[in-house]
């Protein structure tokens, strides 16, 4: 499926001077995130494969904000073809409007897709509808976008460099400083705790406990895509925004789309040149964020589940970090058919993590005895052949390799799904 011919193929196809490094960026965190997402066993999971308990990283909380920092890049690169073309902004913010409630839609279609078979008693009225969570991966993406459209359309580029400071150092402002009560008139202030926090706080009350993800938590449940969280999350599209404006601008006063052919009339030298330039500040940028998040986190945590201002810092600079080596590889390189796969699965990013999320949970509705059919898999099939953590890895693989080949028939046949 993966053989020579097969990736020489996929990239033959495409554009000859079309920048890669974006596609196969976006490619490579999707499938991360459904590699993460689809353990044979949540029993037996590699550490780097799981995300932090609390505060800390391992290379699994890079995934989501990855794909934020991307979604800035495209609407940075659609926001200015639009607005060249003479596009209105009322009618893009129309636009925009409607894919959020669609992506937030969606969102909700897969916290109440799932029914137990195996339990007689199980209620999914009860279960799913009236405790539905109300936030998660895709509901975030879509506030994300809509804001972040919003600030691009009537900011320049100074208000937009406002906007992330003042998300960033007001969320920690707002943690630090504002004063919160339990329903016993404790009063709180400055904690940044598993359940106990101002974000949490204002899940517990706006959501309640039964829509949040962490609905045990005390004193106060709450959502990792909580609401006052979402906040700096902006910011960190609007990172990806800056860096997408870099992409398409190939010198001072001109900008033209990184799909083109040909840059302005440029030689493929100068082509060569603004590329490499582009790339040398990517990682300039990328190197000094990841210092100066980390050095953040000293005085506010670098947490994935609070989405802390310093963890945006942070994943920011190593969102530039990998988009400008990807940049070094595929685009100055050369080296393209590896990448192949990941083009097939960027295609199609939020279908391919829809579809993964449908199988995924089809695969845990289905009985096998007492069991269901993703537990009986790896009982039966993974374990036995390649133990505990080898045979959770390899069930995830095998998961990867199903989606691929729905994945690439789309592909092959150009049917893409836009929301």
């Amino acid at each position: 499926m993966f053989g020579i011919a097969h990736c020489k193929k996929i990239i033959s196809a495409l554009p000859k001077n079309r920048l890669l490094a974006l596609d196969v960026f976006r490619g490579l965190t999707i499938t991360a995130m459904v590699l993460v997402n689809n353990p044979g066993s949540w029993a037996y999971v590699y550490p780097p494969m799981l995300h932090a308990t609390w505060n800390g990283w391992t290379p699994t909380d890079l995934i989501f904000p990855f794909f934020i920092f991307i979604m800035g890049i495209s609407i940075a690169i659609v926001m200015n073809r639009e607005i060249a073309n003479g596009t209105r902004k009322t009618y893009l913010m129309k636009n925009a409007l409607i894919r959020a409630l669609k992506l937030f839609a969606l969102g909700l279609f897969l916290a109440l897709f799932y029914f137990n078979f195996t339990d007689a008693n199980y209620s999914w009225l009860e279960s799913k509808l009236q405790s539905i969570r109300v936030m998660g991966v895709l509901q975030r993406l879509g506030i994300v976008f809509f804001f972040t459209v919003l600030i691009v359309l009537y900011f320049g580029r100074v208000g937009r460099a406002v906007c992330i400071v003042c998300l960033l150092l007001g969320y920690w402002v707002l943690m630090m400083l504002v004063p919160y009560t339990d329903d016993y008139g404790n009063v709180y202030q400055g904690l940044l705790q598993q359940g106990n926090s101002l974000t949490a706080w204002l899940d517990n009350y706006l959501l309640g406990a039964n829509h949040v993800y962490y609905a045990k938590a005390v004193p106060f449940a709450f959502d990792p895509e909580g609401i006052l969280s979402t906040l700096p999350a902006i910011a960190g599209a609007l990172a990806g925004v800056f860096t997408g404006e870099l992409l398409i601008n190939n010198k001072a006063g001109s900008q033209a789309s990184v799909t083109e052919s040909s840059v302005n009339g440029a030689s493929l030298k100068e082509q060569a040149r603004h590329l490499t330039n582009k790339t040398k500040i990517m990682l300039a940028w990328g190197l000094c964020l990841i210092i100066v998040g980390e050095l953040f986190g000293l005085v506010f945590p670098i947490n994935k589940t609070l989405w802390s201002s310093s963890f945006v810092v942070m994943t920011t600079g190593w969102a530039l970090l990998t988009l400008a080596i990807l940049t070094w590889l595929i685009d100055i390189k050369g080296w393209k058919n590896w990448s192949a796969p990941f083009v097939v699965f960027g295609a199609n990013a939020i279908l391919f993590f829809m579809f993964s999320g449908v199988v995924s949970r089809v695969l845990l509705m289905i009985p096998v005895g007492k069991i269901n059919l993703q537990g009986w898999l790896y009982i039966n099939v993974y374990q036995p052949l390649f133990g505990s953590f080898n045979g959770s890895l390899a069930y995830a693989v095998s998961f990867l390799l199903l989606c691929y080949l729905v994945m690439y028939l789309l592909y092959q046949r150009k049917l893409f799904f836009k929301v």
